[in-house]
C-alpha cells in the first residue's frame, strides 16, 4: 500500500509576522482541501514574542523590548497558550486532518515524534504535568502541561500550541535550542524553567540542520508517509503577504 504524502516545505528563516501568516495560509488551504498534509521546521530572524490567538493581557513594557540594540518583534499566533520567547530556538509546524480524537490526544499524537527524534539524538523527553491554572502565568515556558515536554530533571525545552478547524489540526511549538536565559528571566521576570537547553545536553555538536534531518526522518516513521519536498511557490508568498497585510 502506498503511503500517504504529506508536503514538506524546506527550513527558513523570516520575521514572526511571516512565520505565521504562513501557518495560517497554509490552515485555510488545507481546511479548503487545496493542500496536503504539511510538516515544516523555521527560524524566527530577530528576537520576538509570539502570544497566544486569545491573550489579551501582556506587559505593556513587551511593546518596547530592546536586545543588543534591536528591537523585539511581538506578534499574535494563530494558536493558543500563553506567550513564547523566540531567540536561539526551532519551532515545528504540523497540519493534518483533525479526527474524532480528543485534544490532549492529538498533541501526543504528534509530539510523539519529537519524543522519538531526541531520544535519537540522546535526550529522553516526557510530558509535563501542570494542570488549568497554568493560564495564569504569562509564559508558555514557566509550566508544563501535559501537552508539553520536559526532561528528566523538569525543565520543559518544549511547548506546543493547536488551531483546530471543523476538519483539521494546526500544531506548532518552539524548541529551546539555544535560547538566552538571561533574556529569557528579563522578559518574564521568573526563573528560566530550564537547567541546559537542549543543544547544550547533546553530546555532540550537532547542526541544526542535522537535527532537523533526524526530525524529519522521525515524522516520516511515526506518521508513515512520504514527504514530497517542496518550497513556496511564486504565486504562495504572494498569496500568504496579503494575509500578513
Amino acid at each position: 500500500m502506498d503511503k500517504k504524502q504529506w508536503r514538506f516545505i524546506p527550513p527558513m528563516e523570516a520575521s514572526g509576522t511571516i512565520q505565521m501568516a504562513i501557518d495560517s495560509w497554509f490552515f485555510q488551504q488545507y481546511e479548503k482541501g487545496l493542500s496536503l498534509p504539511i510538516l515544516r521546521f523555521y527560524t524566527w530572524s530577530k528576537p520576538t514574542i509570539s502570544l497566544g490567538y486569545l491573550q489579551k493581557k501582556y506587559p505593556k513594557s513587551w511593546n518596547h523590548l530592546t536586545w543588543k540594540n534591536a528591537p523585539f518583534d511581538l506578534v499574535i499566533r494563530p494558536t493558543g497558550g500563553r506567550a513564547v520567547l523566540h531567540q536561539g530556538d526551532l519551532t515545528y509546524m504540523v497540519i493534518m486532518s483533525l479526527d474524532h480524537r480528543k485534544t490532549l490526544d492529538i498533541y501526543q499524537h504528534i509530539c510523539n515524534f519529537l519524543i522519538q527524534g531526541w531520544e535519537t539524538l540522546g535526550i529522553t523527553l516526557n510530558y509535563g504535568t501542570a494542570k488549568r491554572g497554568y493560564i495564569h502565568n504569562s509564559s508558555c515556558f514557566n509550566t508544563a502541561t501535559i501537552a508539553d515536554l520536559i526532561t528528566a530533571d523538569g525543565s520543559k525545552l518544549i511547548g506546543s500550541a493547536q488551531k483546530r478547524g471543523k476538519k483539521s489540526i494546526l500544531q506548532h511549538g518552539s524548541m529551546v535550542l539555544s535560547t538566552d536565559k538571561a533574556l529569557f528571566e528579563m522578559i518574564f521576570n521568573q526563573v528560566a524553567p530550564w537547567h541546559l537547553t537542549l543543544t547544550e545536553q547533546l553530546f555532540q555538536d550537532y547542526s541544526i540542520d542535522h537535527i532537523i534531518e533526524v526530525l524529519t526522518q522521525a515524522a516520516k516513521k511515526h506518521f508513515d508517509i512520504e514527504l514530497i519536498t517542496q518550497p513556496l511557490l511564486e504565486k504562495e508568498w504572494q498569496e500568504i503577504l496579503r494575509v500578513k497585510n
